[in-house]
């Protein structure tokens, strides 16, 4: 009997988020009849966008109640989409949103819960998944012990759906959400035009202390920009007020796994390398040898920063043109 998949697709503001087409593409490759859920007050602008993603069916919760995160009324759109389908499998995406629903969903139906998975499959009867743990040391194999399953998926882990022939069918689903909304999201604070999350691409160029600065940001801001990548920070500048949280990888950050991720001035904390250290390509720029980042890079220059990185972007920048 084929698998039934339900993944929750996160849009926001009508965009859905790269990590829902890399949800979709995993459910596909686990085969079976994969449905999408898409909770927003108006979700056809994110229904479109999944269109092309060989899916079974789109079901949609709009609301204008919904038009920004709510725990609750979310949470009840995920419950009925998930009594209604009976899904063996319910994929979100490991982020803030994707971890607070997936624990619910968990914790109200009593399913076995895998988080932050990079790599999941099909074993036994039952759903088998890898995650990365103490800074990216360990590889833990997570398997459910019983069906129906939740898991999210490390953002930048898996690749997107590629794109299918025919058009799913949108169906409606009826939700009683609940009346009282005791806890809601009041506001959205965006990045500034252009820039580009962390947690949705592809090459994120990082700066830690070791940019001396906040101004120095402006190196990393540049290599970022030529290699169409986002920018990303540590901890430590973070803390130092040099950049906005929303830019820090790492434990109390954003876990990302881009396919680039370039290291300025960052010496490698163990909460840093949980991040990021299942990025695809890692490159460490440090003038310390020493520095724990080079034992998770795959490329390292051990030299003054200030004089790499402008150089770096230089001969992208020739190459390009």
């Amino acid at each position: 009997m084929a698998r039934r998949i339900l993944v929750f697709a996160e849009q926001r503001e009508g965009r859905l988020r790269k990590s829902a087409l890399e949800a979709a593409g995993l459910g596909r490759q686990l085969g079976g009849e994969v449905h999408a859920l898409i909770v927003a007050e108006k979700a056809a602008p994110a229904a479109e966008q999944l269109a092309a993603c060989g899916l079974a069916r789109i079901h949609t919760v709009e609301d204008p109640r919904l038009a920004l995160y709510w725990n609750e009324g979310y949470l009840a759109a995920l419950d009925r989409a998930v009594e209604t389908l009976q899904p063996d499998l319910v994929l979100l995406s490991a982020t803030a949103m994707g971890r607070d629903l997936a624990a619910g969903l968990a914790a109200r139906r009593g399913m076995p819960l895998m988080s932050s998975c990079i790599s999941l499959r099909e074993a036994e009867g039952s759903f088998e998944a890898v995650k990365s743990m103490y800074g990216g040391k360990v590889f833990a194999t997570l398997r459910a012990v019983r069906t129906p399953a939740v898991a999210t998926l490390r953002p930048g882990a898996f690749p997107a759906a590629p794109a299918a022939d025919g058009r799913p069918s949108t169906e409606p689903l009826a939700v009683d959400l609940p009346a009282e909304v005791r806890a809601r999201t009041v506001g959205l604070e965006k990045q500034a035009e252009g820039q580009i999350d962390v947690q949705e691409a592809e090459v994120v160029v990082s700066g830690g202390r070791g940019l001396k600065e906040p101004a120095n940001f402006a190196l990393v801001e540049r290599l970022a920009t030529v290699l169409g990548g986002a920018v990303g920070a540590s901890r430590a500048a973070v803390d130092a007020g040099w950049i906005d949280h929303g830019h820090q990888v790492g434990q109390t950050g954003k876990t990302i796994s881009p396919k680039l991720y370039i290291a300025v001035g960052i010496s490698g904390a163990i909460q840093h390398l949980a991040g990021m250290r299942t990025a695809k390509c890692i490159v460490a720029i440090n003038k310390d040898p020493d520095a724990p980042i080079f034992a998770a890079a795959d490329y390292g220059l051990v030299g003054d920063l200030f004089k790499i990185v402008p150089r770096l972007a230089e001969e992208i920048e020739k190459a390009k043109s």
